[in-house]
């Protein structure tokens, strides 16, 4: 949903003077009809909710939450309220009730579903962007081979920082961290009067779903984490995990390439696909196709790929037309499409940086970061420098944030947590997964064994959703299993295969379908964030 026009945010609060308070009651929600077609389409109600700049001072500026819900149908059993979120930290949620269609064996029926765009983002008011050109082409090469190409990224980097530090309604940035938008949550079960609530949470929503545990443990009823960060690398640590998960996660897609060379000639073993990949690099940094595909560009095309496995064929096929034909077009318009420079463009880029830079203490050293990098790139060469410019703002945010990343705990939640992740998730590493279960011992992790895709639950794996499905309708869970594991194997999303023809790929993927473009689009538009 397109976000809505930036109202101010005063840096001071209202006239009156504000006092102190650890308790905010909302105001009711007024429900009504939703501007969005996903929305519109399956009978969802939208509103606003009213809450605090600063929950230190509950009668101070106001801002509002854009939230939808969708319902239970009637004749059900009913669960209750479902909170989600899509991920990034950034990603518009609103969308987010469409989940409820995709539950097997209509389990998501007993439930009303809540989207919302956390603060600052999407029709959120206000809606924050600090330069809508943040990633308009051609930029410096992400490789700092020379001095002026790493002048160049620090001056980016710091230019980024400041817009964000005078932007319409900027004094939002200093209450973006993760305790604030699970005040919102709070804030949103309040407004519509229940005593628990049900939770989906996706890639950073995991950890959104974990701080909201520890914090308001007896709140909890039935919490789905699907790809779970790590909370102790929150998050310059998890960004340095991510350029090694990267790596062998794009080495994977690669051997695929070369297993259906006679599909798209790009290599026929691995080692030549992964020489032609950095050599097309080398090609863009030099001369960007049409002025608009450079090296950098190419880069973030080829990064939804180790997300998941869905886009494997378009990416595939793009860079065949350029390899073989010279023709940069389908490359262009999938960068086109994940990087949008129409006005508010960044706002999810904006709020990504809002929240991670200030969740806890970014290193304020360029030379720290650059060392950490260069580290880094000597063995894993697809990701880093891309991954560091992305987050190079950080080091010269203007906004404070905490000291240390807020510490996750579960010794005091009793109610049982289901969560899952593939084996080779590169955007939240498994390991993740593991340490969260042990810090919930009532969790109960589903793993898709092998797999690479990320948050890719309800893609109609069966055995994958139809456990999903048990636990929303029963609250039961796989049986815990001793030990550092998880506790029940799932096959993964599946890779695609090109030779099938139409019969055969409907009998290889029988009772696994394609993820709905509608729930894909809402999901790789809030993780592709980073």
């Amino acid at each position: 949903m397109g976000a809505v026009a930036a109202a101010p945010v005063a840096a001071q609060a209202s006239p009156k003077a504000p006092t102190r308070s650890s308790v905010y009651q909302p105001p009711k929600i007024a429900w009504g009809a939703c501007h969005d077609d996903t929305l519109t389409g399956i009978g969802a109600q939208c509103g606003y909710l009213v809450v605090p700049l600063d929950y230190a001072f509950p009668n101070g500026h106001k801002i509002k939450i854009a939230v939808s819900r969708l319902l239970h149908k009637s004749g059900t059993s009913y669960q209750g309220a479902m909170f989600t979120n899509p991920g990034g930290p950034g990603g518009s949620g609103l969308d987010l009730p469409v989940l409820a269609q995709y539950v097997p064996k209509h389990a998501g029926d007993g439930y009303d579903w809540y989207g919302f765009d956390p603060r600052g983002v999407g029709s959120s008011i206000p809606s924050l962007s600090c330069d809508r050109h943040w990633t308009k082409p051609d930029r410096p090469p992400y490789d700092p081979t020379t001095a002026a190409i790493h002048r160049a990224w620090v001056k980016r980097s710091k230019a980024y920082a400041a817009k964000c530090a005078h932007t319409a309604g900027h004094a939002l940035f200093n209450h973006v961290r993760t305790t604030d938008t699970v005040n919102d949550m709070e804030s949103l079960r309040r407004a519509i009067g229940r005593r628990q609530i049900n939770y989906y949470g996706f890639s950073y929503g995991t950890y959104l779903g974990s701080v909201y545990m520890t914090l308001h443990p007896t709140r909890v009823r039935r919490f789905v984490l699907d790809s779970t960060v790590d909370p102790r690398t929150a998050f310059y640590k998890s960004n340095l995990d991510q350029d090694v998960a990267f790596q062998r996660t794009f080495n994977i897609y690669f051997k695929w390439l070369a297993k259906y060379h006679s599909v798209y000639h790009v290599g026929a073993s691995f080692r030549t696909v992964r020489a032609r990949y950095l050599a097309t690099i080398a090609k863009l940094n030099r001369h960007a196709a049409r002025g608009i595909l450079g090296g950098d560009e190419f880069i973030d095309v080829f990064t939804s790929a180790g997300y998941y496995v869905y886009g494997w064929e378009d990416i595939a096929k793009a860079y065949s037309a350029y390899i073989n034909h010279k023709n940069p077009s389908a490359l262009i318009a999938l960068y086109r499409q994940a990087d949008p420079t129409t006005a508010g463009g960044d706002n999810e880029d904006a709020l990504y940086l809002g929240t991670q830079c200030t969740d806890a203490r970014w290193p304020r050293s360029q030379a720290r970061l650059d060392r950490d990098s260069r580290r880094l790139n000597k063995k894993y060469n697809y990701f880093t420098w891309s991954n560091a410019w992305f987050n190079g703002p950080c080091a010269y945010w203007h906004f404070p944030g905490r000291i240390h990343p807020f510490k996750v705990s579960g010794r005091k939640v009793h109610a049982k947590i289901l969560m899952i992740d593939e084996t080779y998730d590169a955007a939240t590493p498994y390991e993740g997964s593991l340490y969260v279960r042990k810090l919930f011992r009532g969790a109960s992790l589903i793993e898709g064994r092998d797999g690479t895709t990320h948050a890719g639950s309800l893609s109609g794996v069966s055995c994958t959703d139809n456990a999903i499905a048990t636990y929303l309708a029963t609250g039961k869970t796989p049986a815990r299993r001793s030990g550092n594991r998880s506790d029940k194997v799932c096959p993964p999303v599946p890779k695609p295969n090109p030779l099938a023809d139409a019969n055969a790929r409907s009998a290889a993927t029988a009772g696994v379908a394609h993820r709905s473009p509608v729930l894909l689009r809402i999901l790789q538009d809030a993780q592709l964030v980073r």
